[in-house]
């Protein structure tokens, strides 16, 4: 996993989420109450990367455009077989830092 330093903790509002990209990673940041999470930015109804700009309901992103609910602990859309990526995050000197995978390997041959 990669340590990847993000943005001061005191630019996230409460219940408002805020894009960070980085390499192929497109992640919407939340601070709820004290918590920080880190969930992909796509919804995957039409691939749109619109989460960050969702609302919050019971620890819920729901995003502004389909209606699909994304827990933000676990990424599981409730009652389906969905699920986002999640990004564990930590605050260090007042920045937040998200951890992220490393790149999938990429196979070649037939398919």
């Amino acid at each position: 996993m990669q340590k990847v330093k993000t943005f001061p903790v005191n630019q996230l509002i409460d219940k408002r989420g805020k894009r960070f990209v980085f390499e192929d990673h497109d992640i919407a940041i939340f601070r709820v109450d004290s918590e920080i999470f880190a969930i992909s930015n796509i919804c995957p109804h039409k691939l749109s990367a619109i989460l960050f700009d969702g609302f919050i309901e019971d620890e819920n992103i729901v995003c502004p455009a389909h209606g699909w609910e994304f827990s933000l602990r676990t990424g599981i859309c409730p009652g389906t077989e969905r699920k986002l990526q999640t990004y564990k995050t930590t605050v260090i000197e007042g920045f937040v830092f998200i951890e992220i995978p490393p790149p999938k390997e990429k196979k070649w041959g037939l398919f």
